[in-house]
């Protein structure tokens, strides 16, 4: 979090004139591993052909900045600092685009549409979804700088559709046209849907404590996922490693466990 705040994804996260929010997913953690893993992998393929290693070195917050590529390009546009901008692009220049609540109107019963720039037939697909398309002409939203200039009437007219329907409806029948759509699943969905597990992302492992279902890693090796095991319990091991590396017997660590120095072995 500290990462986050310091290489400024805190700043963009959020509504406008309201406080940043902390971004949900670990990006200082997770992100900042992810990138120095590539670049040890090309460091790797270098010293194979070479046959010199090299020193890597990485500070979160520097993997934070190169996350906020798109940000740093709207400060070029704007000459100001990147805004928030809630479920919209940062950039702020699409429209239709940003979360659209569905029913039956939950915490989480919302669905992110996104009409592209560089794609214009995506909103005519879109009003023809809905049953406007005398609105596709309409001098109000005819062009890309005009749907920006009137993004409250459009976000408005895309609401009154999408709390009609689920959000699985929402995505499947827009995307179904060919508009980028997705619904927002919570992790109880995302945990429930058979899908993943089906497909080996999501696994359930033996733990010492009864089965545990979690996500493995999502990369697929030779069309296979990783299969995920248990950590080892507080001193499961301790026996063997005792005995291993220092030839302590049963009976002396039987005597250490009694006397409180060693515990779970």
């Amino acid at each position: 979090m500290i990462a986050q705040a310091a290489g400024g994804t805190i700043s963009v996260t959020g509504e406008p004139d309201r406080p940043p929010v902390k971004p949900g997913p670990s990006f200082g953690d997770t992100g900042t591993g992810m990138l120095m893993t590539v670049t040890i992998l090309g460091a790797l393929l270098e010293r194979q052909r070479t046959g010199k290693g090299r020193r890597l070195q990485v500070a979160m917050q520097d993997a934070m900045i190169h996350y906020m590529r798109t940000c740093f390009a709207t400060q070029a546009r704007t000459g100001k600092a990147a805004p928030r901008r809630g479920g919209k692009t940062v950039m702020g220049t699409n429209a239709p685009s940003g979360l659209y609540q569905c029913k039956p109107l939950g915490s989480n019963d919302w669905v992110y549409i996104t009409t592209s720039r560089g794609n214009p037939e995506h909103w005519g697909r879109l009003m023809k979804l809905i049953g406007r398309p005398e609105l596709i002409d309409d001098p109000r939203f005819a062009t890309g700088a005009a749907r920006i200039e009137h993004e409250a009437e459009i976000d408005a007219i895309i609401t009154a559709w999408t709390r009609q329907h689920t959000k699985e409806e929402a995505m499947t029948l827009i995307s179904g046209v060919g508009v980028p759509a997705g619904a927002v699943f919570d992790t109880m969905e995302l945990h429930n849907d058979p899908s993943f597990e089906k497909r080996g992302i999501m696994q359930v492992m033996e733990h010492p404590n009864g089965p545990f279902k979690m996500p493995t890693w999502p990369v697929r090796v030779d069309g296979k996922t990783a299969r995920i095991k248990p950590s080892p319990l507080l001193g499961q091991h301790g026996a063997e490693v005792l005995n291993t590396w220092l030839g302590l017997g049963a009976e002396e660590l039987d005597t250490l466990k009694k006397e409180g120095v060693v515990s779970g072995v």
